[in-house]
């Protein structure tokens, strides 16, 4: 009966932890540029861009090429940030889980 009891305890705290890494997905937006800020984007927790700004000296200049790479890299980018940012998060909030016999 105790270790029943034990596994609903972790079973609520893994439910509130997800509940906030809901959350946490959810409000998470970074930004990241390339091309010395030539093109700029955002994306959130979900790694769907919010907002891209490409600026006016890139379509001036016609090279194709270069925009899909500056592109690509600021893309690139702000997924390893939302990576860095969740994996730090998410060490943060798994922290507190109590989970007996293994902690």
């Amino acid at each position: 009966m105790k270790n029943l009891q034990q596994m609903q305890q972790v079973m609520k705290q893994v439910q509130q932890i997800q509940e906030q890494l809901q959350k946490l997905l959810d409000e998470l937006i970074v930004e990241a540029s390339s091309g010395g800020g030539m093109v700029s984007v955002r994306m959130n927790g979900q790694k769907n861009l919010v907002a891209v700004h490409v600026d006016r000296e890139v379509y001036a200049s016609g090279d194709i090429e270069m925009l899909q790479d500056l592109f690509q890299a600021a893309v690139n980018e702000a997924a390893r940030k939302v990576d860095e940012q969740m994996a730090s998060r998410v060490g943060t909030l798994a922290g507190g889980l109590n989970i007996p016999g293994l902690t």
